[in-house]
């Protein structure tokens, strides 16, 4: 049966081959943040692959069951690094999402235009004002997970050269504009002109390929590639829209999205490539956690960079002792899922409480809005080496 109840197998647009990958050895359960927390069979990787093995290939209806399965995986992709198989997981996941959003399953009307402020730097500084002064009136609720102290207004980042580019997005930008700063200032240190995309890349679209509405991404991708010079390295200093835009060659399928995908570089990541222009410096008096984001762990797996580039500019830096696994963030998951978000959350927050630090390096926004609105006292690797420098 179709989504429209004609008589049809559905499509979920999955390569077979990718499907058949599975062999459903159960490897993958550990490292899967809401099996680990549920126990429930569909809620891990291999049972959500064999839904859609049932729902492409044995004609099952799209039932709530299937949705929910669905809709409720994090997309941290921890599995893919576990799987002997090379099962790609988080693209499969992509294409049931974007197929089930089409046919109007997944991804209502109000989410929908939640996202449109995202590709528009007014709409986005317009709300992002409003959410302060909503703040101040302490009507935000907690739970959302957002930085406790919102800007009203923010000094414009100003260019430095024009070695590189440095993308400054849309939440991480209203948000979290001081790791952008400090980003900005070390690279210009070491001796890179640096250039802020600002308004000529306002959203790499990772949230919206979360979400079922790929469409959206492959059009902030093609303007994203049709208003950056070509030839330039792009560093990104958030995890999650480094791994969106490193991942535009698969989902636009062009010879130019590659090439525009092979000159992204995460920050720390660009950092450990030129580690011998890093400036020398006393070592912050601080015990640092590394809190791996999941996209540069598992999707980017540049997470080692981070260790690289901290490890001179902090007293010590310790381990969390649960091999990478997901804080729950999940780029919009928690404000969606908040139940399954703040149980995943509170595994990473024991970990972390385990390791005793200072400080937690998170290097990306979700991760660390998501923790700090439980207090987790957490700062980017770069505002760390910027610290120390300066």
């Amino acid at each position: 049966m179709t989504l429209d109840g004609s008589e049809a197998a559905v499509d979920l647009k999955i390569d077979a081959d990718d499907l058949n990958k599975c062999v459903q050895c159960g490897l993958c359960l550990p490292h899967c943040p809401t099996f680990r927390v549920t126990g429930d069979e569909t809620m891990s990787p291999r049972g959500r692959i064999k839904l859609m093995r049932e729902v492409q290939d044995n004609d099952a209806p799209i039932s709530s069951d299937v949705i929910d399965a669905f809709s409720t995986c994090v997309q941290c992709r921890g599995c893919e690094p576990a799987c002997p198989s090379g099962v790609p997981y988080g693209h499969m996941m992509e294409s049931a999402r974007e197929t089930l959003a089409d046919a109007g399953e997944m991804t209502p009307t109000w989410q929908r235009l939640a996202m449109k402020p995202l590709a528009s730097p007014a709409l986005l500084n317009a709300g992002t004002r409003a959410l302060s002064v909503a703040q101040k009136l302490k009507v935000v609720p907690e739970r959302l997970g957002l930085s406790h102290e919102i800007p009203l207004t923010q000094p414009k980042l100003e260019a430095t050269g024009s070695d590189v580019y440095l993308f400054t997005g849309c939440v991480m930008d209203t948000m979290q504009r001081s790791v952008h700063d400090a980003g900005l200032q070390v690279l210009t240190k070491m001796g890179f002109g640096v250039m802020p995309t600002g308004d000529a890349a306002p959203c790499c679209g990772a949230l919206q390929a979360h979400a079922g509405l790929a469409g959206e991404t492959r059009s902030l991708a093609g303007r994203m590639m049709q208003n950056l010079e070509p030839d330039v390295p792009i560093i990104v200093d958030s995890a999650g829209c480094g791994a969106a835009m490193k991942d535009y060659g698969h989902l636009l399928g062009t010879d130019e999205a590659v090439a525009f995908s092979e000159r992204v570089f995460d920050m720390q990541e660009f950092l450990a490539l030129h580690v011998d222009k890093l400036p020398e410096a006393e070592p912050l008096d601080l015990r640092v956690a590394v809190q791996d984001p999941c996209h540069l762990r598992h999707v980017q797996r540049v997470h080692e960079a981070t260790r690289t580039v901290l490890r001179p500019f902090v007293r010590e830096l310790v381990e969390l002792d649960d091999e990478g696994l997901c804080c729950g963030a999940g780029g919009a998951y928690s404000i969606f899922e908040p139940e399954l978000a703040g149980q995943i959350r509170d595994r990473k927050v024991a970990s972390i409480d385990r390791a005793t630090p200072d400080v937690v390096a998170s290097a990306n926004p979700g991760c660390s809005m998501h923790l700090g609105s439980v207090g987790v006292p957490t700062k980017h690797p770069i505002e760390l080496i910027f610290e120390a420098i300066s």
